[in-house]
């Protein structure tokens, strides 16, 4: 039994909470949810939970009372909390609907210029190009296309409200073989009075690689893709919905209006699919100029550290700076060092599997490391791009509840800084939903990396790192937002640890973060976890240069995998996450050669990944304690598990989330 609920713990099917309420009365609550069709048992589908089903099913008849629930489970809910509902598999049918999905926007053509061609409406009419618009939408449709025709209402809404602040609309007709009368009645039908064009074989949507009838495509005042993908996820192929969860070309513009980025740039656009020829101009066939091309690149996949007050070392904001760093910018992009990104491609489909995907398109590379081996000409200005704004402070959101760590800490100028430990005292009253975190420095350029862990009001601070966390800051990742639905509990009266690795520039400073915290506006239907997979146990002889340790995890619960986070120290060479499902398949998720202790990041999933119950998670990493590894601090010495940079550590972080009662 001691072993089956460790697993349980670790695989995160059960998990703290604080409530004033007795054992009982915490165990009741949640049979009543559970219990659906209330006639006062469960069955092993209404529990959600298997094994918690397994262990409350006194006399194995297949149901569980509520006297069996508080007989079997009070110890176990005394120490580790209700244990949430597990993950349901997919059903087989869902395989024939298809809702939007993430992409990766640079692969896409996102951040890129759209040349201006000539347009002519339905009546032969040029279509005008409007100087003073802040945005264009180029929306699709397709007169036949039944998806088009349910979004057709939305797509009225959002050009008369929207064109009240200045955004210009276009309705194109890509469909090779459409009537032009089909295309008018379907604008008349949905009252569309923005110009509508029926595009010409080699026309706009080929140049824009248009893929189906529902694809919408965003562009700002300077002609720059920052958006392409669905309307909403209302409908799609194989369902309909009574209202959107998500608003993504809504979300878009606002954005954009508010002179930031979208938070999601770019998905899928579920529709009937354009089969268009190939736009012999898709691209310009000039060599690539600072203005036209390679200042887009740069605000795509560099400046968001690489700018002034940002926490890269040099700006890269101006063609000034770019020539001043030419050599450096080359040689860090070549050896695939910049930008941060070390994870194999894991798709054979050529998608990125993970939403935050920052890694550099061969496209892209080709094109900046061309211009950087020639005389690198500027361009034409009026090409440029719109600057790139960034919020000072918060750039989430105004935080709903600010925690700032309780002293200062004084950072030397040189050499090295053990890790320091913070406590902040929450003291809510009850439990709090927590749906996005933001990790603000005050002094960014000296920290490191911060793990922020959630500690029982009145239990014992556990900073081992086996056991999750609950907010991450690395440099360029110091925000998580979840979707709307999904949210972290924060338990009443919780503790935060703030474990802190600063790293000494050559100023002394001093640093007093906050981390603020956005509540969920309503109940959410999934709890977010992170739990840990640890091999504490690590022992590297002194000078090994390629030291494998293992660690396997059986996967108790079904669960539905969102994100990964690796962490070992300095003699971290490379760091794997395989799955062996119970057919005996095995498969690796994230696959990283190039461990780089210096960034810590954390690979999101663009879609969630099911696990099946039974499945076993392996996490394998190579550590070098040689004299050949320049980090190491002593080649030496035998190195185990501690917590400072000079002792070593081996952890594989698991985002997951569970369907709440």
């Amino acid at each position: 039994m001691i072993r089956r609920l460790t697993h349980l713990t670790l695989a995160g099917a059960l998990v703290p909470s604080a409530f004033s309420q007795s054992t009982a009365e915490r165990i009741e609550a949640s049979f009543r949810g559970f219990d659906r069709d209330g006639d006062g048992a469960l069955t092993r589908e209404e529990s959600g939970n298997a094994n918690w089903f397994d262990l409350a099913d006194e006399n194995r008849d297949g149901k569980v009372t509520l006297d069996e629930a508080v007989r079997r489970l009070s110890a176990v809910v005394e120490r580790h909390g209700i244990p949430p509902r597990e993950a349901a598999p997919p059903a087989e049918e869902d395989s024939l609907k298809e809702a939007p999905k993430i992409r990766k926007a640079s692969e896409l053509g996102v951040g890129r210029r759209v040349p201006q061609i000539p347009l002519r409406d339905l009546a032969g009419r040029e279509v005008a190009v409007n100087p003073e618009a802040r945005a264009l939408v180029i929306a699709c449709f397709g007169p036949s296309c039944p998806l088009s025709h349910k979004f057709g209402p939305e797509l009225a809404r959002l050009e008369k409200e929207f064109g009240k602040l200045n955004v210009d609309f276009i309705f194109l007709n890509p469909v090779t073989g459409s009537k032009v009368d089909a295309a008018r009645t379907f604008a008349a039908t949905h009252g569309l009075t923005s110009p509508v064009v029926h595009d010409a074989a080699d026309g706009l949507a080929s140049r824009l690689r248009a893929e189906t009838t529902t694809e919408v495509f965003v562009l700002d005042a300077a002609r720059t893709l920052v958006f392409r993908g669905a309307v909403s996820d209302q409908y799609g192929l194989g369902y309909s919905r009574e209202a959107p969860t998500r608003t993504y070309l809504r979300d878009a513009l606002d954005a954009v209006l508010r002179g930031g980025s979208p938070a999601v740039a770019a998905t899928t656009a579920p529709g009937c699919a354009l089969d268009l020829p190939s736009a012999t101009t898709a691209s310009p066939t000039d060599a690539p100029t600072y203005h036209r091309e390679i200042s887009r690149l740069v605000q795509t996949h560099c400046i968001e550290c690489h700018r002034d007050g940002g926490l890269g070392p040099f700006s890269l904001e101006s063609y000034d700076d770019l020539i001043e760093h030419a050599a450096m910018i080359r040689r860090q992009v070549e050896r695939g060092a910049m930008p941060p990104w070390f994870a194999v491609p894991s798709s054979t489909s050529g998608h990125s599997l993970f939403s935050n995907d920052r890694s550099l398109p061969e496209s892209d590379k080709a094109a900046l490391l061309a211009w950087l081996k020639s005389d690198r000409p500027a361009g034409d200005p009026a090409d440029a791009p719109l600057a790139r704004t960034f919020p000072k402070g918060w750039s989430l959101a105004t935080p709903d509840a600010v925690f700032q760590i309780p002293k200062a800490v004084d950072i030397k100028a040189e050499g090295i800084m053990p890790y320091q430990n913070l406590v902040v005292e929450t003291s809510f009253a009850e439990d709090r939903w927590v749906q996005g975190y933001e990790i603000l420095p005050t002094a960014a350029e000296v920290v490191h990396h911060v793990i922020v862990t959630v500690h029982p009001k009145d239990g014992p601070i556990n900073r081992r790192g086996e056991h999750g966390f609950f907010a991450a800051y690395v440099p360029g990742n110091s925000s998580r937002m979840l979707p709307d639905g999904f949210a972290k509990r924060l338990p009443a009266g919780a503790r935060l640890n703030f474990q802190i690795h600063y790293t000494p520039n050559g100023r002394a400073t001093s640093d007093q973060m906050r981390i603020g915290l956005v509540f969920a506006t309503s109940p959410p239907r999934n709890e977010v976890h992170v739990v840990a997979v640890a091999q504490p146990r690590i022992n590297i002889p002194p000078g090994a240069a390629h030291h494998v340790e293992v660690k396997r995890q059986p996967v108790p619960a079904n669960m539905n995998f969102t994100a990964f986070m690796a962490h070992m120290h300095v003699r971290g060479k490379s760091f794997r996450f395989d799955l062996t499902t119970p057919d005996g398949k095995t498969e690796t998720l994230l696959d990283l050669p190039r461990y780089d202790f210096n960034w810590q990041l954390q690979y999101n999933y663009a879609q969630p990944r099911f696990v099946p119950r039974g499945s076993t998670l392996t996490i394998t990493a190579v550590f070098d304690n040689s004299e050949g590894n320049p980090a190491n601090p002593d080649p030496t010495k035998t190195v185990r598990w501690g917590e400072q940079t000079h002792d070593e550590m081996m952890i594989g972080y698991i985002e997951h989330h569970t369907p709440l009662p």
